[in-house]
């Protein structure tokens, strides 16, 4: 209890808990209302109330709001906002906490109606397919991961749809896959441009690695034995740390290196921003950390072996400097690591289909 207390002096917890306060304020003085206007005998009056609310609710994402809304009007799962259907709203702006509040709580019978084709017979599909508001493009970093976000989108909802659904054909006579490869031809080239140009420098820093490596694999420190040839250090654990991490780093460094390659070679279609270029990009940057980090542990074993012998207290200085260069690349390259890790194999936008099915009707 005490605990709790000292957290809300802190001024950015206490910013959340006064927002959340409001937010709770807010849901109760709609509750209110929504009983009020409940009361109006006219039908047509009641919707007159509640349309445009229910409107600006859905374009910014608000389904705490569109949930009170349905509960006191069933009917508003049918309104038509500028010619689209609640669910289709959800799909068009990429709104993912409607999309997966409505997924959870319409009728089997209100979904197929919710699936309807809107005047120039686009389906839910064909809204899918369509480039996504600037503002919600914006929210993912990198041209290669909005695209992989929106496949994303495209495969979820082509997912829920009828097969039928997947090939039918609108007023301009296109497929859902033919409005997103023409809605999404700029990004795509957006994306192989951010894709080929980190891939190109991070092959720059795999090559150096490799030649650095293996120069020192090949010139051992202390020198051969030069009667048999062997090692003059090889009893020494300094020496097999150096061997053992030389060789980490030369191995890792060259799967990278064939790793940014296969991007660079890659055909670059649609469907490979959402598993085949994000995992290439995340193995060869895990493999070049990897192989950083064995390299400078195999060079602050040489240091020790040249120069520590006997000498304990040079293990500080060495251990400290190798710290260094490792901590500044995790710093400047784990955050994009972590945002493809997440974007690729994360939970995800959209609920889980187990654990959310429509309720039959």
């Amino acid at each position: 209890m005490v605990a709790s207390l000292k957290l809300t002096v802190v001024a950015h917890i206490k910013h959340l808990q006064e927002e959340k306060v409001k937010h709770q304020e807010a849901l109760l003085v709609l509750k209110s209302i929504c009983k009020e206007v409940a009361k109006i005998d006219t039908l047509s009056d009641i919707c007159e109330h509640y349309q445009d609310s229910l409107s600006i609710a859905a374009h910014n994402d608000t389904p705490e709001v569109i949930e009170q809304i349905i509960q006191h009007f069933p009917g508003s799962t049918l309104v038509i906002i500028n010619g689209c259907t609640l669910f289709q709203v959800a799909i068009k702006k990429r709104c993912e906490k409607l999309y997966n509040f409505l997924l959870c709580h319409m009728s089997y019978d209100q979904y197929r109606y919710q699936q309807g084709c809107d005047k120039v017979k686009n389906s839910t599909l064909h809204l899918a397919g369509q480039l996504a508001p600037t503002h919600k493009l914006n929210r993912v970093s990198g041209a290669a991961l909005q695209m992989q976000r929106e496949l994303q989108w495209f495969e979820e909802v082509g997912n829920f749809v009828k097969p039928k659904y997947k090939y039918q054909k609108n007023v301009s006579q296109e497929t859902p896959i033919m409005v997103f490869r023409r809605e999404h031809k700029q990004l795509r080239n957006e994306g192989e441009e951010w894709m080929k140009k980190t891939a190109d420098s991070y092959t720059i820093v795999a090559a150096l690695i490799i030649t650095i490596v293996f120069a020192a694999a090949i010139t051992v420190p202390g020198g051969n034995d030069d009667v048999t040839g062997k090692a003059i250090y090889e009893t020494k654990p300094s020496f097999i740390v150096f061997a053992i991490s030389d060789a980490i780093s030369l191995f890792s460094s060259t799967t990278s290196l064939l790793l940014f390659l296969s991007i660079l070679t890659a055909r670059y279609r649609e469907e490979d921003f959402l598993y085949r270029l994000p995992k290439r990009l995340i193995l060869g940057l895990a493999m070049l950390f990897l192989s950083v980090t064995s390299m400078m542990v195999a060079f602050s074993a040489t240091l020790y072996l040249m120069f520590g012998q006997g000498k304990a207290w040079i293990m500080i200085p060495i251990s400290t400097l190798t710290c260094l260069p490792i901590a500044s690349f995790v710093t400047l390259q784990l955050p994009l690591l972590v945002d493809l890790i997440s974007s690729t194999y994360g939970h995800g936008i959209f609920v889980k289909q187990s654990d959310c099915k429509m309720k039959q009707s």
